[in-house]
């Protein structure tokens, strides 16, 4: 179910994550299967995040010659090859897939009815990934992250050092939640998000708490 704004409010934006909604451009939808509870919204508790020995391994990898930009979403050229790098060098495209342009990706990650913003990740000042965060008063949503495919790039393991600057973000501006979107055990492209802990997972019409 889709449902379609203008623009929200930051408290607004809370409501909205916490009943596990997620965005697509302007538009807010949840999942339904009636046959299937397997996709579970899941937010990581910020305050409380842990870090495990590998995501400190991660940490000291960017240390010296990595660095995070933060700003409002805007479509370049470099950001769109870069995304479509990672499309088609990590296999996310179908066959028929064309290459994403100008207005597909600005209809769905800059067109927002949220507050977002966009994190950029340079490494030897070389722009590797980018990450769309939509912002609530006490909270924020990870709403799309891609990267440079390279295999020098893949092994500094960006996007769980994306995700961890998400969590600093959250912490250095008072938010106790972050939203990764759906948890599916089954799937590798969504179970890790499991690995941030403490987080919880919505079921049953409520969130329920798990630690590492």
């Amino acid at each position: 179910m889709y449902r379609q704004f203008e623009r929200l409010g930051l408290v607004e934006a809370d409501e909205a994550f916490s009943l596990g909604e997620r965005r697509v451009g302007r538009s807010l939808y949840t999942t339904a299967c009636p046959t299937c509870q397997e996709c579970r919204p899941l937010r990581v508790l910020t305050r409380e995040f842990e870090l495990s020995k590998s995501q400190r391994r991660v940490l000291s990898r960017w240390d010296e010659r990595g660095r995070v930009e933060i700003g409002p979403p805007v479509c370049t050229d470099e950001k769109l090859a870069l995304y479509n790098r990672h499309k088609f060098g990590r296999s996310l495209a179908a066959s028929d897939d064309e290459p994403m342009e100008v207005l597909g990706y600005t209809s769905w990650l800059v067109e927002s009815c949220f507050h977002t913003m966009e994190m950029r990740y340079f490494w030897m000042d070389r722009l590797i990934g980018v990450g769309i965060v939509d912002l609530g008063a006490t909270s924020a949503s990870s709403v799309y992250f891609y990267f440079d495919p390279d295999l020098e790039i893949s092994r500094l393991s960006p996007g769980v050092f994306s995700t961890l600057q998400e969590i600093h973000f959250c912490r250095q501006t008072g938010r106790e939640h972050l939203y990764l979107g759906l948890y599916v055990r089954d799937c590798s492209h969504l179970s890790y998000k499991a690995g941030y802990c403490p987080h919880e997972r919505w079921a049953d019409g409520d969130w329920r708490r798990v630690d590492r």
